[in-house]
């Protein structure tokens, strides 16, 4: 049908056709269809790049978005973004520094949510101090950005750490309230005006905001708005937590990270006999907690 009314000359025409395969995790057509692209403007390098990332291939996003650079189109935020999430799920600390030197070049053209995704790169790659150092930096700070660093001294073996910055976190009254708004705006302006579809991290982050915010029924329905089948999305509010955290149990019984978020979700409750009942559960069933565990770059790339 495009070819017949000739509009595959049409950016927005294309770059719709490009998203629908992605969305159908159609890779192989989307990536045929980005090739005979006649022009390809930053959008439809970032559709490409963030549908690799959707369809399970990182190593693929940062190889067109590698691509894009040659050939001299200027990167925006949101191609950081998912260059930042890319190197984060390879956690790929060398690449993950080029994105930020990136980040630094841009300047003021990056937002609040290119700066959460930085220090959730540094985090999962296991260099708490390079998260601790984007921390440090940012001139405004989201709940997502204070979640990111408590998890990410948890997940590195640092929990005092994790609890001082919580401790933080209350004493300065961060109030997930008041960023509902913001949040919706930038989840929405996403496929509107960037032509970007969400992923499950983005997904995550926005139900986490609601949760936290006590908007349970929002939360909910976003959940089941996914496009996708949800994994195990940390929520702040215990009924969604203990929700979500059960509903993956019943896909995922031997998942030891699932025993051991409801089981935090519980103990914030102050909810101990069902804390023993679950470590029962765990000991019957064979599951074991993972110990806690850093990368560590043996080519001096860290």
């Amino acid at each position: 049908m495009l070819v017949k009314h000739d509009y595959k000359n049409e950016d927005c025409v294309v770059n719709s056709l490009l998203d629908m395969y992605l969305k159908n995790r159609k890779l192989s057509e989307a990536l045929k269809t980005f090739e005979e692209m006649s022009h390809k403007d930053v959008i439809s390098w970032n559709v490409m790049a963030s549908g690799c990332l959707q369809c399970g291939e990182p190593k693929e996003a940062l190889g067109i978005l590698e691509e894009m650079k040659k050939v001299g189109v200027k990167p925006n935020k949101f191609t950081l973004a998912t260059s930042l999430t890319a190197c984060a799920t390879l956690t790929s600390l060398k690449e993950g520094k080029k994105a930020h030197t990136l980040r630094l070049k841009l300047g003021d053209e990056v937002d609040i949510c290119v700066d959460n995704a930085l220090l959730d790169m540094y985090a999962k790659c296991g260099c708490i101090n390079g998260a601790w150092g984007v921390f440090r930096s940012m001139k405004d700070r989201s709940v997502v950005s204070w979640t990111t660093m408590i998890m990410g001294f948890a997940h590195n073996g640092q929990p005092r750490e994790a609890l001082k910055i919580f401790n933080n976190m209350r004493s300065e009254r961060v109030h997930e309230g008041g960023f509902i708004e913001e949040g919706w705006e930038y989840f929405s302006s996403m496929t509107s005006d960037h032509g970007i579809s969400p992923g499950e991290d983005h997904y995550a982050c926005m139900v986490n905001l609601l949760g936290r915010a006590g908007k349970i029924k929002e939360a909910e329905d976003l959940i089941r708005s996914m496009p996708f089948r949800p994994g195990p999305l940390v929520h702040g509010d215990l009924e969604v937590g203990k929700r979500a955290a059960e509903h993956t149990l019943a896909l995922d019984k031997e998942d030891p990270s699932t025993y051991v978020l409801l089981s935090n979700i519980l103990a914030d409750s102050s909810n101990w006999d069902s804390v023993g009942k679950l470590r029962e559960l765990m000991d019957t069933t064979h599951v074991k907690k993972l110990p806690g565990s850093s990368w560590i770059d043996l080519a001096g790339n860290g």
